[in-house]
């Protein structure tokens, strides 16, 4: 029987390996797993992830401007199992600038709001290129057009989502081609929180 990704991080596989696995499943499949690690494994996941990640890991350089691309999330919190799952939809900005816009879609979305904002690479800060590649970043919500039939750009200093999403970036990290995992921070602190993203 082939072991999962859970048994195979609990063995000691290589990153290598765990890439060359999860490329190999289905887009089913390899949702299905990545949602079965929890907080232990996700952060075993984080430690062995690549910084050398980019934005076209998360949306590829093909993709028009202002085309949602959807990463399917699960996140460690002490939350019940369907409240850990969510959704970001990241897309490229109009106008050209190596950055992506996104905001967070899930059973929460309508009371706590969208929690949107800008992911860019780290290169030109050494101490967070070290945490991941690309900063997802609360500080910053998109300042231009956004994908068609997403929720009105709000700050997250507004709303109940100030308690979730002010002060805080996400650093990513590349498992493999569909997979990356982030690390959330507020201010400068790590929370030992982390997300896995599946690319759809």
């Amino acid at each position: 029987m082939t072991a999962t990704l859970r048994e195979r991080l609990q063995g000691g596989a290589t990153l290598e390996d765990l890439a060359a696995y999860l490329d190999g499943l289905s887009a089913d499949e390899r949702l299905a797993q990545c949602r079965a690690l929890g907080r232990a494994q996700q952060r075993q996941l984080f430690q062995l992830a690549s910084p050398a990640i980019g934005v076209d890991d998360l949306v590829p350089a093909s993709i028009p401007a202002q085309t949602a691309v959807v990463q399917e999330g699960t996140n460690t919190l002490p939350l019940p199992p369907p409240w850990q799952r969510f959704q970001k939809p990241m897309c490229r900005p109009a106008d050209g600038s190596p950055r992506l816009f996104g905001y967070n879609e899930g059973s929460t979305r309508p009371l706590i709001g969208p929690g949107y904002f800008v992911a860019y690479g780290t290169d030109d800060r050494p101490e967070w290129a070290e945490r991941g590649g690309v900063v997802v970043d609360y500080y910053q919500v998109p300042d231009g057009p956004v994908a068609p039939g997403w929720p009105k750009v709000v700050p997250n200093s507004r709303g109940l989502q100030m308690f979730v999403f002010q002060g805080t970036r996400d650093f990513m990290r590349k498992v493999s081609t569909f997979v990356t995992i982030g690390a959330a921070y507020k201010g400068e602190k790590a929370l030992d929180h982390y997300f896995v993203l599946v690319r759809q």
